[in-house]
């Protein structure tokens, strides 16, 4: 573990229990639910999976672990707090890329506790919880005693805290935490989310379908409780795995085929592309004959919008343009 080092006096005052809280002052509990742009006078207390965090004043330099967490600053117009990136998962969407191409890549993947506090941040916001841990990012606790603040997507919590199943409320829920935080108003956004999600035509087909992330021997897929049903349900797609109550799942071939989905959607990433899974599924006798590959009905998302975040809304959209384009909408 790094040397502790002495907190910045710019650093907020960020503490693990609510009776820490300097007295006199008033805290503003961040509510969901709602727009916020609290005074940057009043503290802001979260209960954030099982950790309680009070952020003194807006973080002026964060560190993002995963592409979820750096999209979301990014669509808040809070780019420029920034000073380093880790675990990102491919490019973000063209709208933001001027402002991505300035970002500071720590590593491609976890980033170490020594790495992120040499770039002093104020707040670590990530898409795992399990980056906060002793061998990697550090524990929430030893960054709190450091200065540093910590933010886990609400959709990762892993201790509690996280929705039995993900909703589009969860994620304007997190807009509005992290918004509240930095003393920024989401009103704008939200309003963009919800009329870009008013736009999708839920199909009336009873279509079933796959998400299938990754892996060949075992496929790993979009199960029951996370943003793939959630996509999925949103567009009127029967998720074949939406009995496995986890987020993601690994679900053998059999099943698959044996359920046979009208579609399948494939997760496009570097290390296992859409183009590649399609060769897999049509050279493999055993899912060779299933109806989605016979009939090439394959929809494409790229892996970042695959997890809950900013891009959910994008994903809804994309998955129900490209069902009406295979003639299925």
């Amino acid at each position: 573990m790094p040397r502790p080092r002495r907190p910045r006096s710019a650093a907020p005052a960020i503490l693990i229990a609510a009776g820490l809280l300097l007295s006199g002052c008033s805290a503003a509990a961040a509510q969901p639910g709602a727009s916020h742009s609290p005074s940057a006078a009043k503290p802001v207390v979260i209960q954030n999976c099982d950790t309680k965090v009070t952020f003194a004043k807006a973080p002026q330099r964060v560190v993002s672990i995963k592409s979820t967490s750096t999209e979301i600053l990014l669509a808040l117009g809070l780019g420029d707090r920034i000073v380093g990136t880790a675990f990102q998962d491919g490019p973000v969407p063209a709208k933001w890329s001027a402002q991505a191409a300035r970002l500071h890549s720590i590593s491609n993947f976890m980033p170490s506790e020594e790495a992120l506090l040499a770039l002093e941040p104020d707040l670590v916001y990530s898409g795992w919880e399990s980056a906060f841990s002793s061998d990697q990012a550090g524990t929430r606790a030893e960054l709190a005693g450091l200065g540093v603040g910590s933010y886990v997507q609400p959709a990762a919590c892993r201790t509690t805290g996280a929705p039995a199943k993900l909703s589009f409320h969860d994620i304007f829920d997190e807009l509005d935490q992290v918004a509240a935080i930095f003393r920024v108003d989401d009103s704008k956004l939200i309003a963009q989310q919800k009329a870009e999600l008013a736009t999708v035509k839920k199909s009336t087909k009873g279509l079933t379908a796959l998400w299938y992330s990754s892996g060949t021997d075992v496929p790993y897929v979009g199960a029951g409780t996370g943003a793939p049903e959630l996509v999925m349900e949103t567009v009127g797609l029967k998720n074949v795995a939406a009995d496995v109550k986890q987020t993601w799942s690994s679900l053998g071939w059999e099943s698959i085929v044996a359920d046979d989905p009208d579609v399948i959607i494939l997760i496009d990433a570097t290390w296992n592309t859409a183009a590649s899974k399609i060769q897999s599924l049509e050279a493999n006798p055993a899912t060779a004959n299933l109806s989605a590959v016979k009939n090439h009905r394959f929809i494409t998302l790229p892996f970042p919008a695959s997890e809950a975040g900013v891009r959910t809304v994008d994903a809804a959209v994309s998955v129900s343009k490209q069902l009406k384009a295979l003639g299925l909408g």
